[in-house]
């Protein structure tokens, strides 16, 4: 019986997908591609996953796109899958950036191409010492998709962001926590054990807050000041009389740790 190219499963109110075509490092296929977005979208409206982890099995993260496929296309003249393709990935970027829930990017190994703007699309990157990313959509005369224009200079900025993307540069894991693709860097052993035990810290937390936080700090990269402050005062009106805000503040006088339920 042959193995989902998607591998899912729920652990302690973490939803992880671990990309499954190691054989390919983690190339996208339409099973693949179609299979993750339908299951960040299902994720997003589940109360009981409170956190989303993406990661690859076998030695990378993802490559991106599969280029045998495509240039069965090109050889086809053949633009109508591609399309198809391309408005996948929008929807499952959409998925990760407004899903209320955080989303966790564990990247082990290469994550190039469609691969590097996945893991931008998560609101947190984790990586391991032998991570490695590059905007490789030059390298075969296209552009970057997946967001990667919309992603990428938020990140490192827009004339970094250029030199990425023309010159399809690898990016080693101590040069990609220096930018910013990383939040972290984690040892390569026991890497996906510490990425899964942030993800439950996370998912630990109080669910409307992390939610909140979200929204605000991307509002915050494109809103004006005041809209901003409108923001923090409405929300926060809101979640002080909140069971969570109760807790929270009950078990710091306490002096123990808070169970949040959301």
């Amino acid at each position: 019986m042959t193995e989902p190219t998607l591998l899912s499963e729920i652990r302690d109110c973490v939803q992880i997908f671990t990309l499954n075509r190691p054989e390919v490092m983690n190339a996208f296929d339409d099973e693949m591609r179609e299979a993750l977005v339908e299951g960040l979208e299902q994720a997003a409206g589940d109360p009981d996953v409170r956190c989303v982890l993406v990661t690859g099995a076998g030695r990378a993260f993802c490559a991106g796109g599969d280029i045998a496929s495509m240039a069965k296309l090109q050889a086809e003249n053949d633009t109508t899958v591609l399309r198809r393709r391309v408005s996948l990935a929008a929807r499952g970027v959409r998925a990760l950036r407004t899903m209320s829930k955080p989303s966790i990017a564990a990247i082990h190994g290469p994550a190039a191409g469609a691969g590097i703007n996945l893991a931008l699309a998560c609101d947190i990157r984790l990586g391991s010492e032998e991570a490695l990313f590059s905007e490789s959509f030059v390298r075969i005369g296209l552009v970057p998709d997946w967001a990667g224009f919309y992603l990428l200079p938020r990140v490192v900025g827009p004339a970094k962001a250029l030199e990425l993307m023309m010159t399809a540069d690898r990016v080693d894991a101590a040069e990609a926590l220096r930018l910013g693709l990383l939040n972290r860097l984690l040892p390569a052993e026991g890497f996906h054990e510490a990425a899964l035990a942030f993800a439950r810290s996370l998912a630990a937390g109080p669910p409307e807050a992390l939610a909140r936080i979200k929204e605000g700090v991307y509002l915050g990269a494109e809103a004006s000041l005041d809209e901003v402050l409108s923001f923090e005062a409405e929300v926060q009106g809101k979640l002080f009389l909140g069971e969570d805000a109760r807790e929270g503040m009950r078990a710091f006088l306490e002096k123990r740790t808070p169970r949040f339920g959301g």
